[in-house]
């Protein structure tokens, strides 16, 4: 007896809106972008901005120690039309494996001119860039380098009077959106003037600006005159800085729900017996932490001070471990595994990895690199999907 023959759905039959859902929604992100052509109802699917904010897709697993993500000084240039000499860069995405050697997971070609990568957050990349036409101007760029799209989010002018402008991004989960943060400090001008501090918050899902003083709730110092221009450090739903007032220093947290400040207070006399060249906050494993590179006072030896808040927001948590460090050194992240990542300045600009536990290090094989974040956990995303590239918004 032959092999019964099962015939083929006819043409009036189809998938419903939610079986094709179902189905997009388990799809790696580059097939989700293909099959966006099929029909016009799967590619409403595929651009409704509630589907959109929830396909980001982790590549991570736990046999790797996390990603770094970064850029090599350019070896070539193509024209443009802004810039005659257009720096070509690539983006390369590498899993750092358990045994310390890197796998190149993607290599993108960053499309525009940029000046520095400010940070990475659930698929998205945040980058500045001088405009060309100002080179005292900043432009700000949203970047989905999966999905080859990328937003200027702002252009704005500078200002003589600025002693200071600090950049953050952050995710939002509870909305499934993205802000970006810009803190703005402006110089005395004037003795009887106090300093100004202003907080500038954009909203993906608004494409808006909105612009406000800095007040921090109990907060213990006076007038917040300068914050540190490293980028802020998005944890437990917040952006950290490092803030300053004339005679205090602290740790400035804006909340990303409520969009309210607030004081966290840095361990006290941290300095003390130490010549400060330079201070990051960082995430080390799950904590809050404070990592301080200097000189000891005493033996001049260069040394390296991690400060963890064992619990988040109570000063009376921090606690201190010293390790030696090359003088030569600058923190860039804090691994999975506890590990710190260091860009070492001697003959040859080297990526490293530093175990402050066995004071074991090994170099990465990252060549001639510029701009290195470190994430423990890559996503790609559809969030930009339906954006114009170039789109731009000014702020005075």
């Amino acid at each position: 007896m032959g092999e019964r023959m099962v015939p083929m759905m006819s043409q009036h039959h189809h998938l419903s809106d939610q079986m094709v859902y179902d189905i997009l929604s388990r799809l790696p992100v580059k097939s989700i972008i293909r099959f966006r052509y099929v029909s016009k109802s799967w590619n409403s699917i595929v651009t409704d901005p509630y589907f959109k904010f929830n396909q980001a897709k982790s590549l991570s697993n736990n046999s790797h120690n996390g990603y770094v993500i970064y850029t090599k000084y350019p070896q070539k240039y193509i024209p443009c039309l802004q810039y005659p000499q257009h720096e070509v860069e690539d983006l390369c995405t590498v899993v750092c494996n358990s045994d310390n050697t890197l796998t190149e997971v993607s290599r993108i070609e960053i499309p525009f001119l940029y000046e520095s990568i400010v940070g990475f957050c659930n698929g998205l990349f945040i980058l500045a860039s001088p405009s060309p036409m100002n080179h005292s101007s900043q432009y700000i760029y949203l970047w989905n380098p999966i999905i080859r799209k990328f937003m200027r989010v702002a252009s704005i002018r500078g200002q003589p009077s600025t002693s200071s402008v600090t950049l953050g991004f952050a995710y939002h989960p509870r909305k499934n959106d993205f802000k970006i943060l810009r803190l703005v400090c402006f110089k005395n001008e004037g003795k009887l003037l106090p300093a100004k501090a202003e907080a500038e918050v954009y909203t993906l899902s608004t494409a808006s600006w909105r612009k406000f003083s800095i007040s921090v709730d109990s907060f213990s110092g006076s007038t917040i005159c300068r914050i540190s221009e490293s980028p802020s450090l998005f944890f437990n739903g917040a952006l950290h800085s490092i803030a300053f007032s004339i005679d205090y220093k602290f740790i400035l947290s804006f909340d990303v729900d409520d969009e309210r400040f607030r004081e966290i207070r840095l361990p006290q006399n941290y300095l003390v017996g130490v010549s400060l060249r330079n201070e990051w906050l960082a995430i080390l494993k799950g904590s809050l932490a404070l990592i301080v590179i200097g000189d000891d006072q005493i033996d001049l030896s260069s040394v390296c001070h991690i400060w963890v808040m064992t619990e988040y927001g109570v000063a009376k948590s921090w606690t201190k471990k010293c390790v030696p460090m090359d003088k030569h050194s600058k923190f860039l992240s804090c691994t999975i595994d506890g590990e710190l990542l260091i860009k070492r300045y001697d003959l040859k600009v080297r990526i490293v990895s530093f175990d402050p536990e066995s004071l074991k290090e090994e170099v990465l094989g990252i060549p001639d690199p510029r701009d290195v974040i470190y994430t423990t956990n890559f996503v790609e995303s559809l969030v930009l999907l339906d954006q114009l590239s170039n789109e731009s918004y000014s702020l005075g």
